[in-house]
């Protein structure tokens, strides 16, 4: 068969198995012998399907084939034979002795003689090898164990257990692709075509009934226009499959080249599988799921339901509304040379030469430094001041060990190895050349505080990281004394110790596969490991090109791996590995003959490789082996004993260089001259206020112990270049394409700052959108999430969509208050109307989520749930009829099959739409749900009720975990009725709480309230609220029409909006206020109203200001307990130089 046709049987598979014919999926894997599925094997083993068992063999292998293949089917049949006897159920004994045995007397006529022996005995347990049997349930599974071993050994099973890694779908996708190019071919293109039948070729109906020429033999097929594009196939249209989880890499399941040392080739026996061995060194990952096919549900539902999911990609390259897909693709806006940071426009003196350097994850202009002499230093790059400078000490020497105590007695000059920053930049470690690790807090501005001491090696500590295995902050370090170890990062803890290196570990790169965490690990012998979280030891074992020296780093979106290493000779390399290989996929070239000094590199965006070399920065497009470019930083950097460290910020907008005299240089490109830039306007404000010229205050951030940033430190730096943030409408957003928000303007404390007041139209921008006479008042209202459009749910139960074009007034296409956007509607004229049942639409409480790719949205008005297709508007299918109604929806952020449903009866249900079905019902509120938010690093969903009441519950087994009634200040009381939303904020540990009476920020692990606004009891009631794209403001409306900004990290006022800016005079004064407030996905500073007279308006900032008002000063300089995160990104890696 050709590899073609093999690869269609393995899609034919994966179609089968999302389809749930279960039966026919392991039958296709007998039958073709390409894929053996151990899951599958161990299941029917457990369950003693032993007729099953040797069929499914049958397809792989036959008893004569090996030694391996006889020792597999002598176990299985063994093992039948004495649950026979341990049955007393001789005849049947003698039936599988005579079958089945029989074929291995051959081979073994002593060992068949005492197989038959044992029908003798009363108890076959008489028997002395047989004498530790238990119970049925336990020998099986340690048979298993050796079963296992045997099939991975044995070559005729290589590179048939492991499943290929496809994308979700692959042959609806393919046949999706094929349907557009014959679409494409179509003389009349229509623009919504509706696929009936794949049997024959699509074409569009044609008056004369012609034909479409074939592809394969048009020669003058050139760029053909994308008329219009197919649903997704499925039974259902809309519905698809999850995503499958990605498959780890065979550097963690160990590929098959590795030998067997636990599984014995020589001759069968009697007794018991052997498993010490195995455990020592499984070959399978037990954290690691074996890969059954990639498929959404597989591991929740058993039974075969109706063939239906939401896919999390658009597989079709036409949408009505475009879809955006981050990646590492040169699509970036990072693009040539040109935006690599280059420009030379600061120089730092340290006092003592940088040895590792840091920037801030959040606060992009904030730069660690550890220098030769223990020193540690941040700066404020933007302003060129040195906020901290610590020199070593040991803060508890009591604490201390004897030789650690000694060597410092001997000689005390200690030298930094690493310095980092944790994910969300509240804490930052430092490693040292003797045994010690030491933990600060930072709290903002110049406030670094000690948080932990750790004597973690003996000899120097090489590198550290900081991880989040199991949900929980640690940090992992690695030392001359060969090993690694992993440290709570709350109270220095020791959780795991791994040993297993020959030599001083030199480097540690954390990392993860959806969820499997993981460790590679360097040495000074050159050898690469990899560990689990767990005490079974390293699961590979390569060599490093260079063999010395190396660290490693993956790509800012987690995809990619590098290496880069020096050898004795001073010959260096950087490389791409192949994980699924274990093999170098490429070397880079342009590297000195004998370099001068270990190499240090880092990487920027999905796109760029710089390392310090020859008195150079050298700069490597990861898709080119060949040098990119050469940067000498004007000159001065190092080349002896050492060659310039070198570290990126998180956008890659700022590259800082070590050089000679103890002195950094910072480069920067074109958007971090505008970054710069800010600081250089702020100080000349600031000198013209006052006649002293002060020094710019640094925006403070968190001190919250909430150390869940985006990923594990490992990623944190290059984490995903995608955040989920959970919309108060129930969407879950990309936040991707946020555009970057410059570090807020600093305030001088010797100006007055004073609340921004917007009183008239010409103040701001705003848009009242095109209204239809079918609108009365809107009831929910969210922005699509690729930013051009704005979906709104009336309170008669019909949805509205604005949509912005892409023309020379608006190159973009996104939304904007400048251009006016067009109702749009399918031109079938058909509107998206929920069913309401026998219930009044008016009196009911609605509630919609979008799907991440805008292609769906599910809604309710009372009634059943309608899922609608955002293309052609039609209902695909209904769902979950009353009672109880549903009040709020909201997608699972990894899973878009599941969703969770808030209903009216105080319930929520956790329901798979795949398979039709409840999956959890949780109870915890005691009036209807008003509000659901989850978090995809805390692996949490919050809760919110009309009984103002907050919970948490696992996203893992949907147990409640905590729960809290809203804190209302004393004299004021709830009604008890009022709608209480949550929405997480960006760092995906707080979460806002909006109720009628206050805006407060919540720490969701504990449910503490760390910041609190409370109207003024006399006040208007607040309608609505929501963070800001970027989360750096909170939006809030209010029932007297007024729109307030606050600044999200103390909840304090910055902006209002009155009435009168954007309501005609004539309905000013009249009841029409905001019921509800979106934010924009991609800009921070532009908002949408939904108006209870039906009216949408979208407000944006003029262009002069750019935003709307000051933030007010921070008090006493205190630091807010919220992250004041700023845009989101990619960035450069997390494995330092030294």
């Amino acid at each position: 068969m050709s590899s073609l046709s093999r690869e269609l049987v393995f899609l034919i598979l994966q179609f089968l198995d999302e389809e749930k014919f279960k039966e026919t999926v392991h039958k296709l894997e007998q039958e073709s012998g390409f894929f053996f599925n151990m899951k599958y094997f161990e299941d029917e083993v457990h369950s003693g399907n032993w007729d099953e068992v040797e069929k499914y063999l049958s397809g792989f292998t036959k008893v004569d084939d090996n030694r391996y293949s006889m020792k597999i089917f002598f176990e299985i049949r063994k093992q039948k034979y004495l649950e026979a006897l341990d049955k007393h159920d001789r005849s049947k004994a003698v039936e599988i002795l005579v079958k089945d045995l029989k074929v291995f007397a051959t081979f073994n006529e002593e060992l068949f003689k005492e197989i038959t022996q044992l029908l003798t005995l009363e108890n076959f347990r008489e028997n002395e090898q047989l004498s530790k049997y238990g119970d049925t349930k336990s020998a099986r599974a340690i048979m298993l164990v050796e079963l296992k071993k045997l099939i991975e050994a044995n070559p005729l099973f290589r590179d048939k257990l492991q499943f290929p890694h496809l994308k979700n779908s692959r042959l609806r996708t393919l046949i999706n692709q094929s349907l557009n190019w014959q679409h494409q071919l179509c003389k009349n293109p229509r623009p919504n075509p509706d696929i009936k039948t794949l049997f024959v070729d699509h074409t569009c109906g044609q008056p004369n009934g012609a034909r479409a020429p074939s592809p394969a033999n048009n020669p003058l097929l050139g760029s053909l226009p994308k008329a219009g594009g197919f649903p997704p196939l499925g039974a259902h249209g809309p519905f698809q499959p999850t995503p499958a989880p990605v498959p780890t890499p065979l550097w963690m399941s160990n590929p098959s080249t590795v030998t067997h040392p636990a599984v014995s080739g020589g001759p069968i026996g009697l007794g018991a599988p052997s498993i010490p061995a195995a455990l020592k060194h499984p070959r399978t990952p037990p954290t690691n799921p074996s890969v059954d096919y990639p498929s959404g549900d597989s591991e929740h539902v058993a039974k075969r339901g109706r063939p239906m999911g939401i896919s999390d990609e658009v597989n079709l390259p036409v949408n009505v509304l475009p879809v955006t897909f981050p990646g590492h693709g040169h699509s970036q806006a990072f693009n040539a040379p040109d935006d690599l940071p280059k420009t030379l426009v600061r120089n730092l003196t340290q006092g003592s030469s940088p040895m590792s350097m840091d920037f801030h994850p959040v606060q992009q202009t904030l730069l660690l430094v550890g220098t030769n002499v223990g020193d540690i230093g941040l700066w404020e790059v933007g302003s060129k001041q040195k906020l901290v400078s610590r020199n070593f000490k040991v803060w508890d020497i009591g604490a201390c060990s004897v030789p650690l105590q000694a060597a410092l007695a001997k000689d005390p000059g200690v030298s930094v190895n690493r310095i980092i920053w944790s994910p969300d930049g509240s804490l930052f470690g430092v490693a040292y050349s003797r045994h010690i690790v030491q933990i600060y807090s930072y709290h903002g501005g110049d406030d670094v505080r000690q948080h932990l001491e750790i004597d973690a090696h003996a000899g120097g500590v090489n590198d550290l990281a900081f991880s989040h295995p199991n949900k929980q902050l640690c940090v992992i370090t690695c030392g001359d004394d060969k090993t690694i170890k992993v440290w709570d990062a709350t109270n220095g803890t020791k959780q795991y110790t791994f040993e297993g290196h020959e030599d001083a570990v030199y480097s540690v790169c954390p990392h993860y596969k959806e969820n499997i965490q993981f460790i590679f690990s360097t040495a000074l012998d050159g050898k690469i490991k990899a560990w689990l979280y767990d005490n079974l030891g390293s699961r590979v074992d390569y060599d490093a090109p260079g063999r010395w020296c190396t660290t490693m780093a993956y790509s800012a979106d987690g995809t990619r791996l590098f290496s880069c290493g020096t050898s004795k000779d001073g010959d260096s390399y950087i490389v791409e590995w192949n994980e699924s290989e274990g093999a170098v996929k490429r070397t880079y070239q342009g590297f000195r003959k004998r370099s001068l000094g270990v190499v240090q590199f880092d990487t920027t965006k999905n796109r760029f490789l710089a390392a310090g070399d020859d008195f150079s920065i050298k700069f490597w497009d990861m898709d080119n082996i060949q040098l990119l470019t050469i940067l000498d930083a004007e000159g001065g950097l190092p080349g002896l004993p050492a060659s310039p460290r070198i570290r990126f910020n998180k956008d890659g907008t700022l590259l800082a260089v070590s050089a000679n005299e103890n002195s950094i240089k910072i480069l920067a490109n074109s958007d971090g001259l505008r970054l710069l830039r800010t600081f250089d306007n702020l100080s000349y404000d600031a000198s013209r206020a006052s006649e002293s010229v002060t020094k710019p205050a640094i925006n403070s951030i968190s001190a919250a112990a909430a150390a869940a940033a985006a990923t594990s430190a490992g990623l944190a730096d290059r984490g995903a270049s995608v955040v989920a943030i959970a919309g108060m409408n129930g969407d879950a957003r990309n936040m991707g394409d946020v555009k970057p928000r410059l570090a807020e303007e600093t305030n001088d404390k010797s100006k007055i700052w004073k609340l921004t007041e917007i009183n008239e139209t010409s103040q701001c921008r705003s848009l009242r959108l095109q209204e239809n006479l079918r609108i009365t008042k809107i009831s929910r209202l969210i922005y699509t999430n690729s930013g051009n459009a704005i979906l709104a749910l009336a309170s008669n139960a019909i949805h509205f969509l604005w949509k912005w074009q892409r023309n020379d007034r608006n190159s973009s296409g996104k939304a904007t208050a400048t251009v006016s956007p067009q109702l749009w509607q399918p031109t079938s004229g058909i509107l998206m109307t929920n069913d309401v049942a026998d219930t009044n639409p008016e009196e009911a409480v609605p509630c919609f989520a979008l799907s991440k790719n805008d292609s769906y949205v599910m809604s309710a008005s009372g009634g059943k749930i309608s899922l609608f297709n955002m293309m052609t508007f039609k209902t695909m299918t209904t769902f979950m009829p009353p009672p109880p109604a549903a009040t709020f929806l909201a997608f699972h952020p990894q899973d878009n099959n599941i969703i969770a449903i808030g209903m009216d009866d105080s319930t929520i249900q956790i329901y798979n739409v795949r398979v039709d079905e409840v999956k959890s019902k949780l109870k915890g509120h005691s009036k209807r749900i008003t509000g659901l938010a989850f978090s995809h690093v805390l692996n949490v969903l919050v809760s919110s009720g009309a009984d103002a009441q907050l919970c948490v519950w696992s996203s893992d087994g949907w147990e409640k975990q905590k729960s809290r009634f809203l804190q209302v200040p004393a004299g004021r009381t709830s009604t008890g009725q009022s709608d209480t939303r949550v929405q997480f904020h960006q760092d995906q540990t707080h979460f806002l709480v909006v109720h009628e009476t206050q805006l407060a920020i919540y720490e969701a692990t504990k449910l503490d309230c760390v910041k609190q606004w409370v109207q003024r009891e006399a006040a208007a009631p607040i309608s609505h609220a929501t963070f800001s794209c970027d989360s750096l403001l909170v939006y809030a409306s209010f029932l007297d029409a007024t729109v307030c900004v606050f600044s999200a990290a103390n909840l304090r006022l910055r902006c209002r909006i009155n009435p009168t800016a954007y309501l005609p005079a004539s309905v000013s004064n009249s009841n029409v206020h905001p019921l509800v407030i979106a934010a924009h996905p991609q800009e921070p500073n532009q908002f949408a109203l939904g108006l209870s007279d039906g009216g949408v308006c979208v407000f944006e900032p003029l262009e002069s200001e750019g935003k709307w008002g000051v933030p007010p000063p921070v008090e006493n300089g205190s630091a807010s307990s919220v992250p004041a995160t700023p845009s989101v990104g990619p960035s450069g890696s997390d494995q330092p130089q030294r």
